[in-house]
């Protein structure tokens, strides 16, 4: 289970703010190269190199080119002060608001966090779960991942997802449905709308949930991006559940990053026969958790022993109770209005008469049988 013991609060100075801003702007998110200078000498002096092109390690080779070319112009206090009027901020290491455990990425953790909406990043992931999935799902799967989040939003669980076409739209869209709480982690800045077709849905999860991403504002997605904004939904989450995947879908890589960051991975189970659940299958097998609704997503993430789903039981009737003898009674009448009398049931049962009369006597009590005249019958 996730925890947040948020010993490294501390006052972010201004200046290693802004020198996050400007990184935001030059480096790739993901880039680890990048990731161990910060660690080795904090994001002011790293910036500075990358910005002079010069003090910079022989395994970035020619990319350190590319940084140089990408720091020119930029601005960072302008990058800080657009993000406030349009609501949002920029969540940096060390800040209070900063969840901990992306700490767990490494050197591929994020250099900040660009945040649009008004609620705590840190206390709203210490209790989500990632719902992922085929941007091309079926009906079924819009329906499991619409009716999933709704319910983990019912449990106060906050979902997770990546804005998207498909599965992730139908978990926002359950979520916030449920008056509950979603956070979408996109591929470019968190003042774009993509795809094209969200921009309502995008502004509710703003007002109700949160809006968030490494990129800064401007910036459009890319297929890198998608991927490397996957290991930020494993990281945050404490566990990722794939409703619906192709063999190769995008989804997958998500499963993987939790997978390797020790978090817990589910999967739906679908059609056999259907292409988009080949992906959640491989992942059964593979050892994820089978689920197919909140309650057992929550038993897999929540409290041990705590959350448990309810035990699932077909409806008990008065034929389940009864065995032995009277089993061999009952088994021993023939189907029809006429049934049959004692002396064919002792011969059908092979029980003494007086044992035989006494079973009928317990079933008729049961209302499974009952008498006509000299013949007894199925009731």
């Amino acid at each position: 289970m996730l925890t947040d013991t948020r010993a490294d609060v501390r006052v972010v100075p201004e200046a290693e703010r802004l020198a996050r801003a400007a990184l935001c702007r030059i480096v790739e998110p993901g880039d680890e190269a990048v990731g161990l200078l910060l660690e080795r000498h904090g994001p002011v002096e790293t910036a500075e190199r990358l910005s002079r092109g010069r003090d910079l390690p022989a395994s970035l080779g020619r990319r350190s080119e590319g940084y140089q070319a990408r720091a020119t112009g930029v601005d960072p206090a302008a990058d800080l002060d657009r993000a406030r009027h349009l609501g949002a901020r920029l969540v940096c290491p060390g800040d209070e608001d900063w969840p901990s455990q992306l700490d767990d990425l490494g050197p591929a953790r994020p250099i900040a966090l660009w945040v649009r909406g008004g609620a705590s990043l840190r206390l709203l992931a210490l209790r989500s779960v990632a719902v992922v999935g085929a941007r091309a799902c079926t009906g079924y799967g819009t329906h499991v991942a619409t009716s999933l989040s709704a319910d983990l939003a019912d449990a106060a669980w906050v979902v997770v997802s990546g804005g998207a076409y498909g599965i992730d739209a139908a978990a926002h869209r359950g979520a916030l449905a449920a008056t509950g709480i979603t956070i979408g982690v996109l591929a470019c800045g968190v003042d774009q709308v993509y795809p094209r077709g969200h921009g309502a849905l995008l502004t509710r999860i703003a007002d109700q949930g949160l809006l968030l991403s490494e990129l800064p504002l401007g910036a459009h997605p890319t297929k890198p991006r998608f991927l490397l904004r996957n290991r930020v939904i494993a990281a945050l989450t404490r566990g990722t559940v794939v409703v619906e995947a192709a063999r190769r879908s995008g989804a997958l890589s998500t499963a993987r990053r939790a997978r390797d960051l020790n978090r817990l991975v589910m999967a739906v189970p679908g059609p056999v026969t259907s292409e988009l659940s080949v992906g959640a299958h491989a992942l059964v097998r593979a050892g994820a958790a089978l689920v197919t609704d909140a309650a057992e997503v929550i038993e897999q993430v929540g409290g041990i022993g705590v959350d448990l789903a309810p035990t699932r039981r077909g409806p008990t009737i008065p034929l389940d109770t009864i065995g032995g003898e009277a089993l061999l009674v009952l088994e021993a009448i023939p189907a029809g209005p006429t049934g049959a009398p004692v002396e064919q049931l002792v011969r059908g049962a092979g029980l003494s008469p007086d044992t035989v009369l006494h079973r009928l006597y317990e079933l008729g009590s049961l209302g499974l049988v009952e008498r006509q005249g000299s013949h007894w019958r199925l009731a």
